[in-house]
Protein backbone atom coordinates (compact mmCIF):
# COMPACT_ATOMS: atom_id res chain seq x y z
CA UNK A 1 0.00 0.00 0.00
CA UNK A 2 1.07 3.51 -0.20
CA UNK A 3 2.02 4.96 3.01
CA UNK A 4 1.39 9.24 3.74
CA UNK A 5 3.13 10.74 6.04
CA UNK A 6 1.82 13.19 8.16
CA UNK A 7 3.75 17.05 7.65
CA UNK A 8 1.69 19.57 9.98
CA UNK A 9 -1.73 19.79 11.55
CA UNK A 10 -3.47 22.39 10.05
CA UNK A 11 -7.16 23.51 10.31
CA UNK A 12 -9.15 23.05 6.73
CA UNK A 13 -10.98 26.19 7.16
CA UNK A 14 -7.84 27.65 7.13
CA UNK A 15 -7.27 26.10 3.81
CA UNK A 16 -10.28 27.61 2.45
CA UNK A 17 -9.60 30.66 4.19
CA UNK A 18 -6.18 30.74 2.25
CA UNK A 19 -8.17 29.51 -1.36
CA UNK A 20 -10.10 32.20 -1.15
CA UNK A 21 -7.79 35.23 -0.90
CA UNK A 22 -5.84 33.48 -3.75
CA UNK A 23 -9.33 33.49 -5.83
CA UNK A 24 -9.88 37.14 -5.11
CA UNK A 25 -6.49 37.57 -6.59
CA UNK A 26 -6.90 35.83 -9.53
CA UNK A 27 -10.75 36.83 -10.28
CA UNK A 28 -11.99 40.39 -8.98
CA UNK A 29 -15.60 39.52 -9.42
CA UNK A 30 -15.47 36.77 -6.32
CA UNK A 31 -16.89 38.28 -3.54
CA UNK A 32 -17.88 36.73 0.47
CA UNK A 33 -20.74 36.64 2.81
CA UNK A 34 -20.33 35.86 6.76
CA UNK A 35 -23.28 35.43 8.86
CA UNK A 36 -21.46 37.30 11.65
CA UNK A 37 -18.34 34.50 11.78
CA UNK A 38 -15.77 35.77 9.61
CA UNK A 39 -12.78 34.87 12.04
CA UNK A 40 -14.48 31.08 12.98
CA UNK A 41 -15.06 30.48 9.04
CA UNK A 42 -11.55 32.07 8.56
CA UNK A 43 -12.96 34.67 6.20
CA UNK A 44 -10.88 37.33 7.46
CA UNK A 45 -7.98 37.60 5.23
CA UNK A 46 -10.13 38.10 2.43
CA UNK A 47 -11.98 40.96 4.00
CA UNK A 48 -8.70 42.52 5.45
CA UNK A 49 -7.39 42.27 1.36
CA UNK A 50 -10.30 42.62 -0.21
CA UNK A 51 -12.87 44.95 2.63
CA UNK A 52 -14.99 46.54 -0.38
CA UNK A 53 -15.95 42.77 -1.79
CA UNK A 54 -16.40 41.66 1.77
CA UNK A 55 -20.12 41.84 3.01
CA UNK A 56 -20.75 40.83 6.98
CA UNK A 57 -24.63 40.08 6.95
CA UNK A 58 -25.20 39.41 10.39
CA UNK A 59 -26.27 36.15 12.07
CA UNK A 60 -28.86 35.65 9.14
CA UNK A 61 -28.12 33.16 7.02
CA UNK A 62 -31.28 32.97 5.05
CA UNK A 63 -31.08 36.49 4.13
CA UNK A 64 -27.14 35.71 3.17
CA UNK A 65 -28.28 33.11 0.66
CA UNK A 66 -30.64 35.44 -1.18
CA UNK A 67 -27.58 38.25 -0.96
CA UNK A 68 -25.71 35.84 -2.43
CA UNK A 69 -28.13 34.47 -5.24
CA UNK A 70 -28.89 38.33 -6.40
CA UNK A 71 -24.58 39.21 -6.41
CA UNK A 72 -24.52 35.99 -8.53
CA UNK A 73 -27.06 37.12 -11.33
CA UNK A 74 -24.90 40.64 -11.47
CA UNK A 75 -22.01 37.98 -12.30
CA UNK A 76 -19.95 37.94 -9.12
CA UNK A 77 -18.84 34.95 -8.05
CA UNK A 78 -20.03 34.73 -4.23
CA UNK A 79 -18.62 32.59 -1.33
CA UNK A 80 -20.50 32.59 1.58
CA UNK A 81 -19.28 31.46 5.38
CA UNK A 82 -21.24 30.14 8.34
CA UNK A 83 -21.41 27.01 10.34
CA UNK A 84 -22.32 23.86 8.85
CA UNK A 85 -25.43 23.33 10.68
CA UNK A 86 -26.51 27.17 10.03
CA UNK A 87 -25.79 27.28 6.19
CA UNK A 88 -27.39 23.98 5.30
CA UNK A 89 -29.94 23.09 7.45
CA UNK A 90 -31.55 26.67 8.71
CA UNK A 91 -31.77 28.04 4.83
CA UNK A 92 -32.68 24.54 3.56
CA UNK A 93 -35.55 26.09 1.58
CA UNK A 94 -33.96 29.44 0.40
CA UNK A 95 -30.79 26.88 -0.86
CA UNK A 96 -33.10 24.61 -2.86
CA UNK A 97 -35.22 27.47 -4.28
CA UNK A 98 -33.48 30.24 -5.22
CA UNK A 99 -29.93 28.81 -5.71
CA UNK A 100 -30.30 25.23 -6.80
CA UNK A 101 -33.27 25.84 -9.00
CA UNK A 102 -31.69 28.42 -11.08
CA UNK A 103 -28.37 26.96 -11.03
CA UNK A 104 -26.58 30.28 -9.43
CA UNK A 105 -22.77 30.21 -9.21
CA UNK A 106 -23.02 30.38 -5.42
CA UNK A 107 -20.12 28.98 -3.42
CA UNK A 108 -21.71 27.59 0.01
CA UNK A 109 -18.63 26.94 3.13
CA UNK A 110 -19.96 25.01 5.78
CA UNK A 111 -17.19 25.17 8.62
CA UNK A 112 -17.17 23.25 12.02
CA UNK A 113 -19.19 20.41 10.09
CA UNK A 114 -20.14 16.74 11.70
CA UNK A 115 -18.92 16.56 15.22
CA UNK A 116 -15.62 19.13 15.21
CA UNK A 117 -17.69 21.76 17.36
CA UNK A 118 -17.97 18.88 19.88
CA UNK A 119 -18.19 21.90 23.02
CA UNK A 120 -20.73 23.55 21.11
CA UNK A 121 -23.10 21.11 21.60
CA UNK A 122 -25.59 19.25 19.55
CA UNK A 123 -27.49 22.50 18.53
CA UNK A 124 -24.44 23.43 16.48
CA UNK A 125 -23.40 19.87 15.11
CA UNK A 126 -24.85 18.59 11.84
CA UNK A 127 -24.38 15.14 10.49
CA UNK A 128 -26.87 15.24 7.47
CA UNK A 129 -25.44 18.20 5.61
CA UNK A 130 -23.87 15.95 3.02
CA UNK A 131 -27.15 14.23 2.59
CA UNK A 132 -29.33 17.31 2.33
CA UNK A 133 -27.20 19.13 -0.18
CA UNK A 134 -25.96 16.22 -2.37
CA UNK A 135 -29.91 15.85 -3.16
CA UNK A 136 -30.31 19.02 -4.80
CA UNK A 137 -30.96 19.71 -8.40
CA UNK A 138 -27.09 21.06 -9.79
CA UNK A 139 -25.36 21.24 -6.73
CA UNK A 140 -21.84 20.14 -6.32
CA UNK A 141 -20.60 18.35 -2.75
CA UNK A 142 -17.03 18.89 -2.09
CA UNK A 143 -15.46 17.10 0.99
CA UNK A 144 -11.61 18.37 1.16
CA UNK A 145 -9.37 15.95 3.46
CA UNK A 146 -6.86 18.23 4.68
CA UNK A 147 -5.54 21.90 4.42
CA UNK A 148 -3.75 21.48 1.26
CA UNK A 149 -6.79 19.91 -0.37
CA UNK A 150 -8.96 22.55 1.85
CA UNK A 151 -7.68 25.39 -0.58
CA UNK A 152 -7.09 23.19 -3.56
CA UNK A 153 -10.80 22.53 -3.45
CA UNK A 154 -11.60 26.57 -3.12
CA UNK A 155 -9.62 27.13 -5.96
CA UNK A 156 -11.81 24.61 -8.00
CA UNK A 157 -15.24 25.88 -6.36
CA UNK A 158 -14.30 29.66 -7.57
CA UNK A 159 -13.45 28.20 -10.71
CA UNK A 160 -16.56 26.01 -11.39
CA UNK A 161 -20.15 27.22 -12.84
CA UNK A 162 -22.80 26.59 -10.78
CA UNK A 163 -24.08 25.31 -6.86
CA UNK A 164 -20.92 24.47 -4.93
CA UNK A 165 -21.27 23.13 -1.04
CA UNK A 166 -17.99 23.05 0.40
CA UNK A 167 -17.71 20.68 3.87
CA UNK A 168 -14.81 21.78 6.54
CA UNK A 169 -14.25 20.83 9.96
CA UNK A 170 -13.22 22.58 12.75
CA UNK A 171 -10.15 20.55 14.44
CA UNK A 172 -6.57 20.65 13.60
CA UNK A 173 -6.16 17.94 11.14
CA UNK A 174 -2.77 16.05 10.07
CA UNK A 175 -1.50 17.35 6.34
CA UNK A 176 -0.19 14.49 4.31
CA UNK A 177 -1.43 15.30 0.57
CA UNK A 178 0.71 17.31 -1.41
CA UNK A 179 0.85 20.48 -1.73
CA UNK A 180 -0.63 23.08 -5.05
CA UNK A 181 -2.21 19.48 -6.07
CA UNK A 182 -4.76 20.54 -8.60
CA UNK A 183 -8.60 19.33 -7.30
CA UNK A 184 -10.61 17.97 -10.27
CA UNK A 185 -14.14 18.06 -9.49
CA UNK A 186 -16.21 14.70 -9.93
CA UNK A 187 -13.23 12.57 -9.77
CA UNK A 188 -12.90 10.42 -6.76
CA UNK A 189 -9.05 9.42 -5.40
CA UNK A 190 -7.27 5.95 -5.16
CA UNK A 191 -5.48 7.17 -2.19
CA UNK A 192 -4.00 3.41 -1.94
CA UNK A 193 -4.02 -0.15 -3.47
CA UNK A 194 -5.27 -3.16 -1.72
CA UNK A 195 -6.82 -6.55 -2.84
CA UNK A 196 -8.52 -7.81 0.33
CA UNK A 197 -11.51 -5.13 1.60
CA UNK A 198 -11.94 -1.48 0.30
CA UNK A 199 -12.80 1.48 2.54
CA UNK A 200 -13.79 4.69 1.73
CA UNK A 201 -13.81 7.71 3.89
CA UNK A 202 -13.88 11.74 2.82
CA UNK A 203 -13.36 15.01 5.12
CA UNK A 204 -11.56 14.10 8.58
CA UNK A 205 -11.84 10.88 7.89
CA UNK A 206 -9.72 10.09 5.44
CA UNK A 207 -6.38 10.07 7.07
CA UNK A 208 -8.18 7.69 10.28
CA UNK A 209 -8.72 5.29 7.07
CA UNK A 210 -5.16 5.36 6.17
CA UNK A 211 -4.07 4.72 9.34
CA UNK A 212 -6.53 1.43 9.91
CA UNK A 213 -5.46 0.06 6.37
CA UNK A 214 -1.83 0.40 7.55
CA UNK A 215 -2.86 -1.37 11.20
CA UNK A 216 -4.51 -4.20 9.14
CA UNK A 217 -1.44 -4.56 6.48
CA UNK A 218 0.91 -5.33 9.57
CA UNK A 219 -1.59 -8.59 9.95
CA UNK A 220 -1.76 -9.72 6.13
CA UNK A 221 -5.33 -7.92 5.38
CA UNK A 222 -4.38 -6.02 2.25
CA UNK A 223 -6.71 -2.33 1.75
CA UNK A 224 -7.66 -0.45 -1.09
CA UNK A 225 -8.19 3.00 0.30
CA UNK A 226 -10.25 5.64 -1.62
CA UNK A 227 -11.80 8.80 -0.93
CA UNK A 228 -14.98 10.10 -2.49
CA UNK A 229 -14.33 13.35 -2.18
CA UNK A 230 -16.97 15.05 -4.08
CA UNK A 231 -20.45 14.54 -5.62
CA UNK A 232 -21.28 15.90 -9.23
CA UNK A 233 -24.84 16.40 -9.95
CA UNK A 234 -26.40 14.64 -13.20
CA UNK A 235 -28.29 16.85 -15.55
CA UNK A 236 -29.60 14.23 -17.85
CA UNK A 237 -30.95 11.08 -18.50
CA UNK A 238 -30.42 7.49 -19.79
CA UNK A 239 -26.47 6.33 -19.14
CA UNK A 240 -23.94 8.20 -16.94
CA UNK A 241 -21.51 9.02 -19.36
CA UNK A 242 -18.82 9.61 -16.36
CA UNK A 243 -16.02 7.05 -16.17
CA UNK A 244 -16.64 4.61 -13.17
CA UNK A 245 -14.83 5.00 -10.11
CA UNK A 246 -11.04 4.05 -9.93
CA UNK A 247 -11.92 1.44 -7.25
CA UNK A 248 -15.66 0.40 -8.26
CA UNK A 249 -13.97 -2.71 -10.06
CA UNK A 250 -11.74 -4.03 -7.27
CA UNK A 251 -14.79 -3.31 -5.10
CA UNK A 252 -17.43 -5.39 -7.94
CA UNK A 253 -14.21 -8.34 -7.83
CA UNK A 254 -14.05 -8.58 -3.84
CA UNK A 255 -17.77 -8.02 -2.63
CA UNK A 256 -16.65 -5.94 0.31
CA UNK A 257 -16.05 -2.79 1.22
CA UNK A 258 -16.06 -0.49 4.75
CA UNK A 259 -17.66 3.15 4.94
CA UNK A 260 -15.81 5.29 7.92
CA UNK A 261 -17.95 7.41 9.50
CA UNK A 262 -18.91 9.48 12.65
CA UNK A 263 -21.76 9.34 15.09
CA UNK A 264 -21.68 11.53 18.20
CA UNK A 265 -21.73 8.92 20.87
CA UNK A 266 -19.70 5.04 20.06
CA UNK A 267 -22.07 3.51 22.99
CA UNK A 268 -25.48 4.83 21.97
CA UNK A 269 -26.93 0.82 22.01
CA UNK A 270 -26.33 0.77 25.62
CA UNK A 271 -27.91 3.89 26.38
CA UNK A 272 -31.12 3.20 28.26
CA UNK A 273 -34.53 4.21 26.12
CA UNK A 274 -36.26 7.49 26.76
CA UNK A 275 -38.66 7.73 29.58
CA UNK A 276 -42.16 8.56 27.82
CA UNK A 277 -43.84 11.79 29.04
CA UNK A 278 -47.82 12.06 29.28
CA UNK A 279 -49.40 15.36 28.86
CA UNK A 280 -51.25 16.35 31.34
CA UNK A 281 -55.14 16.83 30.34
CA UNK A 282 -56.31 20.46 30.81
CA UNK A 283 -59.60 21.48 32.93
Amino acid sequence: MTHYEKTSSKELRAGMGEGLVEAGRKNENVVALSADVKGSVKMDGFAKEFPERFIQCGIAEANMVGIAAGLSLCGKVPFIGGFAEFVTGRVYDQIRQVVCYSNKNVKICGSHAGISLGEDGATHQTMEDIALMKVLPNMTVLVPADFNQAKAATLAAAEHVGPVYLRLGRSKMPCFLPENEKFEIGKAQLLSAGKDVTLFACGHLVWEALQAAEMLEKVGISCEVGAPLQRRPRRQRGPDPRPPLPHADGVRGRGRQVRRERHPRRDAHQLPPPRRRHRRESA
